[in-house]
């Protein structure tokens, strides 16, 4: 099929692209639009007829409301029941340990992964199989429940299911191959969807299940049409091999120029891996992979001194720490012991200093107010959570609470300016700078940053420190970090004029950054919207 053999490189392309492509062969399949009829071809209605056993009434005939698109000549719709032995497994009691055993493998819908069966799992013994279902060798299971509804597999051997399960043993005068490729098309998984109904756990019955039609073509033609797929499926691995060693190779090139600005030891390091990004921007970030370890070295390169250049009459941080001092002490917030040698991870440029995020100002946490008590709730004082922290910039909350609550519930108002930590769970090292006056949980660490603290310099700290929190968090149930934690982060402090350039240039970096995720958006959208065109006309 050389027409749709042209468009593999728009696959290649589109996101979700080969896996498109894997569907439109099937769904020119099942239409009789990937291989060319042959006249001289039994027609499907002579093959059909050997299949129907007279013992079996079969189900009704077909109407034409149930037909989904016009067959070629010699092809005809024939309901799954008609096509061998379905069967839905059962199991047998747990109870009796018995009917378990290695004889034969016991499937379930945990044991069908990608279109192959994995046979090591439970098994049934001698007896127990004659309390399930024996189902041959070459017969399709397919999963009839649940959000797996649909997978399905061939198997290679003898094998018993559960009643999750339903099977169809093809009968020998049909290609169980092209049965297969058949129940993988769109429209049989779209037809076992709505099937199933729209209840919270989908589920499609034997009888159901057993009535599908299936577009039947002769016999030779079922042959021609497994071996096409077959081949145009092994095209499609080869392009899925290249298209994960492509992105896998701009991963890493790009991770080995940012190792170089990263661990560069002087400007002329520094220098060239600017250089490389620079010449090779354009292949480099077409992958939001690449974008966002961008974002993370300018926050890297940010903390280490290498983003800006240092301005030897800024006042160093050493002097601005005595500035601090005076406001520590009328806040009544408690120095800790000076940092060892040991503990500093690289070296700072002159004129900045390790100090602890303690130095940055006075942090405290929140509180929930008892939810019994309804007069603590719908006040008029924004009251935050942790999972409200990730906007950035905080403007409003779900919740408020009363001037009670924070009067009898040690609640503090932070102002406007105050950055917030996210403590607990999945929010672990969120960031975000209050718009408002505003309390919180206990799952929040606030900061009220002192006069000499750029807050948003504080903000992107906390951004880079994100994945060290993250690792300080780790081993209970719930994951989670401490105010002690926080406050005895140690971390680097610059000069507040160079803070307040390092601000200024993130927020360039980081505008340029958005600029690149939506032009790769962008381009992204017209790749599907183009494939989705061929793939609209071709399937026709």
């Amino acid at each position: 099929m050389h027409i749709l053999e042209k468009f593999f490189d728009t696959a290649f392309d589109a996101p979700d692209g080969i896996k498109k492509l894997r569907e439109l062969i099937l769904t020119l399949a099942m239409q009789g639009k990937l291989v060319a009829q042959d006249q001289n071809d039994q027609p499907a209605s002579e093959l059909l007829k050997r299949l129907k056993p007279s013992t079996i009434k079969s189900p009704s005939s077909v109407k034409s409301n149930e037909v989904s698109f016009t067959l070629p000549k010699n092809w005809q719709w024939e309901r799954i029941v008609n096509l061998g032995v379905t069967q839905t497994g059962t199991t047998p009691p747990k109870k009796d340990p018995d009917y378990y055993g290695d004889f034969i493998p016991f499937i379930g819908p945990g044991n069908i992964k990608n279109g192959v069966i994995d046979y090591s799992g439970e098994g049934l013994s001698k007896k127990g199989i004659e309390k399930g279902r024996l189902i041959e060798k070459n017969s399709i299971l397919m999963v009839c429940i649940g959000g797996s509804i649909g997978k399905h597999a061939l198997t290679n051997q003898a094998i018993s299911c559960n009643q999750q399960i339903n099977s169809l043993t093809v009968h020998p005068e049909l290609s169980t191959q092209y049965v297969y490729w058949a129940m993988a098309s769109q429209y049989f998984q779209n037809t076992v969807i709505n099937q199933a109904g729209g209840s919270a756990t989908p589920i499609i019955n034997k009888l159901k299940w057993s009535s599908i039609l299936i577009p039947v073509p002769p016999k030779n033609e079922q042959e021609r049409i497994v071996e096409k797929i077959n081949q145009l499926m092994t095209l499609c691995d080869e392009l899925e091999k290249l298209k994960q060693q492509k992105e896998a190779k701009k991963l890493t090139v790009h991770k080995s120029a940012i190792n170089q600005l990263l661990d560069s030891k002087d400007e002329s390091n520094s220098q060239k891996g600017w250089h490389f990004i620079s010449e090779y921007f354009n292949d480099l970030y077409t992958v939001k992979e690449n974008v966002l370890e961008l974002r993370s070295v300018i926050l890297q390169l940010a903390m280490q001194g290498k983003l800006v250049p240092q301005d030897s009459n800024d006042q160093p941080a050493s002097e601005l720490l005595k500035e601090i001092e005076k406001e520590k002490k009328a806040n009544k917030v408690k120095s800790l012991e000076p940092i060892k040698s040991e503990a500093i991870s690289y070296n700072l440029p002159n004129g900045w200093q390790w100090v602890y995020l303690n130095d940055f100002g006075v942090w405290k946490s929140g509180s929930t107010p008892s939810r019994t008590n309804s007069a603590y709730y719908d006040g008029d004082i924004p009251w935050v959570k942790s999972g409200e922290v990730k906007q950035g910039l905080i403007k409003k909350t779900e919740e408020t609470i009363t001037q009670k609550a924070l009067a009898e519930c040690s609640l503090g108002l932070n102002p406007v300016g105050s950055v917030l930590v996210a403590m607990y769970g999945a929010n672990i090292g969120e960031v975000g700078i209050l718009e408002i006056e505003a309390t919180t949980n206990q799952a929040i660490c606030a900061c009220q940053t002192f006069s000499k603290i750029n807050n948003q310099f504080l903000k992107f700290l906390i951004d880079s420190l994100k994945g060290y929190f993250i690792s300080q968090g780790a081993g209970a149930a719930q994951p989670n970090i401490s105010r002690v934690k926080i406050i005895n982060s140690i971390v680097p402090l610059p000069p507040y004029n160079e803070q307040e350039r390092i601000v200024e240039k993130i927020n360039q970096l980081m505008a340029l950054c958005d600029d690149l995720e939506k032009q790769i958006e962008n381009s992204s959208s017209k790749q599907t919207e183009l494939l989705n065109a061929i793939m609209s006309n071709l399937g026709k």
